[in-house]
């Protein structure tokens, strides 16, 4: 088998290269959260950690850029695992010939966003390859996090298998929620990248997390929480629903979309659900704390609007949308990504 962009692209094709590649390695069954799970960090001893490379296109876009991207990509992936992040490291490559300027601003905006954050980074590496061995720039970000304080006082809220906010924690009942307008990250970069022109403002919501899901977590309730990048939201559901045999109910009227990423999306025939965000989550609460936890989101800068847009339900493992027009389609999980080099 000879690899495809679909192999990195957050979708099933993902999953299922990855999941041939486990067995190969040592200790995946180990730790509170062990890889195997698939989450967005692991947990061993009470340290969650988490690694990600960058390789975003183009480098510089509306709201953010590679720099920004890589710092709050790696916060995010411990807050929604229930973590308190507490310092990371950065690597990167870069392709002979590539201009200082560009890295001294990448690093000068990925030193804004650990300062944003409240995570310093505390160790990095730098390769430069001939020219061809990378397109301009990657950057690698890894991060370790400690059990934030509110998690254990969350879990005794709910009483779920794990205090870590997993996908085996969900219930039939849990109400979903999202944190923000859905496919704002996607939608920026294509119109970058494609120079394309729509009425109103395409901007990445690339941010840090960690405040937002620490209000989540002192109001109680959540049991489960994804940022959903690569795969996108779409991608999240069907992952929880995969790994539960649940269902879940989303109702597109309640669903926050932004009319310039629906009109991308509608010119392009891409679904929101499959863009991605950088700067939302997607949680899943017990029903009976569904509105304080909306509220206390709401406080954060990050999260007035978030919504509930569904829940999760008895049906077998399926993410089913009622749509606007009255009518109920499944929504499938992404093979790939419908944007490739997305973050």
């Amino acid at each position: 088998m000879k690899l495809n962009l679909r192999h990195g692209g957050g979708g099933s094709e993902m999953e299922k290269l990855i999941r041939s590649l486990l067995p190969q390695l040592h200790g995946v069954g180990e730790g509170e959260v062990p890889l195997r799970w698939l989450e967005d960090a692991s947990v061993v001893g009470g340290v969650a950690l988490t690694i990600d490379s960058y390789t975003v296109r183009p480098i510089f876009f509306p709201g953010g850029d590679l720099g920004r991207l890589s710092v709050c990509g790696t916060v995010n992936d411990l807050s929604v695992m229930g973590a308190e992040p507490r310092a990371l490291a950065i690597s990167l490559v870069a392709e002979e010939g590539l201009d200082s300027d560009v890295l001294d601003a990448v690093f000068a905006s990925a030193g804004d966003a650990a300062r944003e954050a409240g995570v310093p980074v505390i160790a990095g590496d730098t390769k430069v390859v001939e020219r061809g061995g990378v397109e301009s720039l990657i950057i690698t970000t890894s991060g370790f996090g400690l059990e934030h304080p509110s998690l254990e006082e969350n879990f005794r809220s709910r009483g779920r298998e794990s205090k870590w906010l997993v996908a085996r924690n969900l219930r039939p009942g849990d109400a979903i929620i999202v944190t923000g307008s859905v496919g704002d990250h996607g939608a920026a970069i294509v119109a970058s990248r494609e120079g394309l022109g729509f009425s109103g403002e395409l901007r990445s919501d690339v941010a840090p997390l960690n405040s937002l899901m620490g209000r989540a977590l002192e109001a109680g309730g959540v049991v489960s929480a994804r940022d959903p990048t690569r795969g996108a939201v779409a991608g999240v559901l069907n992952e929880w629903a995969s790994a539960t045999g649940l269902g879940i109910e989303l109702w597109e009227d309640k669903i926050p979309v932004r009319e310039p990423v629906r009109a991308l999306s509608n010119v392009l025939g891409i679904d929101p659900l499959e863009l991605p965000n950088e700067g939302m989550a997607v949680l899943a609460v017990v029903p009976d704390r569904a509105e304080d936890v909306l509220e206390a989101v709401r406080e954060d800068p990050r999260g007035r609007e978030a919504t509930v847009v569904g829940e999760v339900t008895k049906e077998h493992g399926y993410v089913v949308l009622n749509t606007t027009i009255g009518g109920r389609r499944i929504v499938e999980r992404p093979v790939g990504d419908p944007v490739p080099r997305i973050c």
